[in-house]
């Protein structure tokens, strides 16, 4: 296995490990009534506008994980609100309400701004996906892949990073402490983890 920078062509498979383990760490597939809804919010916007904060994890030519980021979340938010979500809505109308996981799903893509979240102003501009296929997992990779992004984030100079994991998620949540995240104030059903990296 190796850890190489995302190339386009990558972009489905990234897509396909993003449904793949996006049910609190296991397969999505058929959980909600659109299966490429996952990716569009969660993952194909970040190799899209970052395909340089991106690190894919090969195998044999396949890839089995990939790291996506962005080193200034509310410039990101803000494309994502006016660039990115508005070219993804066919079929996906804004939601009155949630009452179902799609609906949350589609409530939390159409409300993302910049400022929604607070732990950019709190010194950690940039923040990171990761998602590894289970042969792919407790082998050090994951750390690897964030080590590949945490780099390149220090040589632009970037303070901090952060992400958030679904509290349900008990495995991510145990992967984020170990590899040196610090848990941050977070609202229920949501663990926020920060890194200083200056």
């Amino acid at each position: 296995m190796r850890i190489r920078p995302y190339a386009a062509a990558d972009r489905d498979a990234v897509a396909e490990i993003c449904l793949r383990t996006a049910d609190y760490g296991g397969d999505a597939t058929g959980v909600l009534e659109d299966d490429g809804l996952w990716a569009d919010v969660w993952a194909l916007p970040y190799v899209s506008r970052h395909p340089d904060l991106a690190f894919v994890l090969e195998d044999e030519g396949r890839v089995i994980g990939y790291v996506v980021g962005t080193d200034d979340t509310d410039a990101f938010e803000e494309w994502f609100r006016v660039d990115w979500w508005p070219s993804r809505t066919e079929g996906r109308a804004r939601p009155e309400r949630e009452r179902t996981r799609q609906e949350g799903i589609l409530l939390y893509a159409y409300g993302r701004r910049p400022g929604a979240e607070p732990y950019a102003a709190a010194g950690y501009p940039a923040h990171l996906h990761i998602d590894l296929l289970p042969e792919a997992q407790g082998r050090g990779w994951g750390r690897r892949l964030i080590e590949a992004l945490v780099a390149e984030l220090r040589r632009r100079g970037v303070p901090g990073l952060h992400l958030t994991a679904a509290t349900r998620n008990a495995g991510a949540l145990a992967f984020y402490d170990r590899v040196g995240f610090s848990r941050l104030p977070s609202h229920e059903g949501v663990q926020a983890f920060g890194m200083r990296l200056g």
